[in-house]
């Protein structure tokens, strides 16, 4: 995943940025404000849980969301997607280690960049490589989700969760589960697939009776 920490060449250093710093650990989340708050950026919001990261998101707009991993990969994984999915800004994964195999599964999750190991210069320059990317693909991109607020993103998406809740009777994670799955296959964001389920174009019923 060279592609993704390749900081070569910024046009441009980066600083004064709004970033949401996302973690399972408390004490580590402190560590990784204060190297952000060196390098001159504002840490607008702590988060911990998925769902702390939502309304986070939703009441902030961040430019910018850092997901620091330790032990647990797949609670990282599952902030990495929810933060993708609701929003604006690039993602960027801050690792003790390097670690292929979860660098891959964040990059299938929308990740722009990673930093390894933890420090200042490794996180500045995994920043400008993340906005840089996340700038590129604004400019290629003509879809209105590029124009919506975090706010209504979040609530197109609980909208199709919704909705999903009550064809499938499933809880709302397993909702989430299904619109991020089918976004992932189909190339498309998890907002894009919300949009879709809203106009009608929804999954297929529990038990595929109209057709795999």
């Amino acid at each position: 995943m060279d592609e993704l920490n390749d900081a070569a060449e910024p046009t441009a250093e980066i600083r004064g940025l709004r970033l949401l710093a996302a973690d399972e650990d408390v004490d580590a989340l402190r560590e990784t404000a204060k190297i952000l708050r060196e390098l001159g950026h504002e840490v607008t919001e702590f988060a911990i849980g998925t769902t702390e990261v939502a309304e986070a998101i939703a009441r902030e707009d961040p430019d910018a969301s850092v997901v620091v991993v330790h032990q647990d990969d797949e609670h990282a994984l599952g902030l990495i997607d929810e933060i993708v999915a609701f929003s604006s800004g690039p993602v960027v994964a801050l690792l003790d280690d390097e670690d292929p195999d979860f660098v891959r599964q964040a990059a299938d999750r929308g990740i722009h960049a990673y930093a390894r190991p933890i420090t200042p210069d490794a996180v500045q320059s995994a920043l400008e490589v993340a906005m840089r990317r996340h700038e590129e693909q604004a400019k290629l991109s003509e879809t209105v989700g590029q124009l919506e607020s975090a706010l209504e993103r979040r609530a197109t998406i609980e909208r199709a969760k919704g909705i999903l809740m009550e064809r499938h009777s499933c809880n709302e994670r397993a909702a989430f589960e299904l619109l991020r799955a089918k976004a992932r296959s189909s190339n498309r964001s998890v907002v894009d697939l919300a949009r879709a389920v809203l106009d009608g174009h929804a999954l297929l019923p529990a038990g595929g009776s109209d057709g795999a």
